[in-house]
């Protein structure tokens, strides 16, 4: 395969090394207008959208994925293997599995389950995506030193997003995963974590708690905790920047 690919029209060398990756197309407009110094589009194939600009002097590209591990599949092969990305960290939202998370807390995946069939397809046996210790660590690192605490642990990368329902034979499932440890559920992490370890490149998923079954954030919540972790996922990025 050749730049441009069939799911992204930018130009080789358009893409920075660092990106951040949100599922919304038009989040990843949001972080290039609020967030980075002369942004430039530089693909909108199908309605995703992607931007490369400067964050504290260094490039830093934006680009949605879509939702869903098909989705994100594509999109980070054609980044890594075509444009050259090496730094991946992947801005959403989760769903609270801990009882102990609230709204608005902040999630860094140190591993991602899931329930798609991707792996199987893959290996003869059972992988174990994970984060990039690294790139883990300096987040970690980094949220800490602003005084706040995130909370570290596997999340589950779903299929399903309405899973709870008559056809479900197992509609306490969310139970048995908190029970092993899972504290989030998203949808696209374990691909994200899974391409990058193919490929040798570091890649990390951070996750914004939008809801659990006690509470869930409003629109202007979403927005003020997103920026939060925005920030912190640019200033990641910053440190592996080339």
């Amino acid at each position: 395969m050749s730049v441009p690919t069939p799911h992204i029209s930018a130009k080789l060398g358009d893409f920075a090394e660092g990106i951040l990756l949100p599922g919304d197309p038009l989040r990843a407009k949001y972080i290039a207008e609020k967030f980075l110094d002369d942004p430039v589009l530089v693909t909108d194939v199908r309605g995703i959208l992607g931007y490369t600009g400067y964050w504290k002097g260094h490039r830093v590209s934006a680009m949605g994925t879509g939702m869903g591990i098909p989705s994100i599949s594509i999109y980070v092969n054609e980044l890594i293997r075509e444009y050259g990305v090496k730094n991946l960290i992947r801005v959403g939202t989760a769903g609270g599995l801990s009882p102990e998370l609230k709204a608005k807390d902040l999630l860094l995946g140190m591993g991602c389950c899931t329930d798609n069939g991707f792996l199987r397809e893959t290996f003869n046996g059972d992988y174990c995506p994970i984060a990039d210790f690294e790139m883990l660590n300096t987040a970690y690192d980094k949220i800490v030193a602003r005084g706040q605490q995130p909370h570290v642990g596997l999340l589950k990368s779903t299929d399903l997003f309405y899973g709870e329902n008559e056809f479900n034979p197992f509609p306490d499932a969310g139970k048995l995963w908190r029970k092993y440890g899972v504290i989030g559920g998203e949808m696209e992490g374990a691909a994200l974590y899974t391409i990058a370890h193919k490929h040798g490149k570091k890649a990390l998923v951070m996750a914004t708690v939008s809801d659990n079954d006690r509470e869930e954030m409003t629109s202007e919540q979403r927005e003020l905790s997103l920026n939060e972790m925005i920030t912190l996922a640019l200033d990641t990025a910053w440190e592996f920047a080339e």
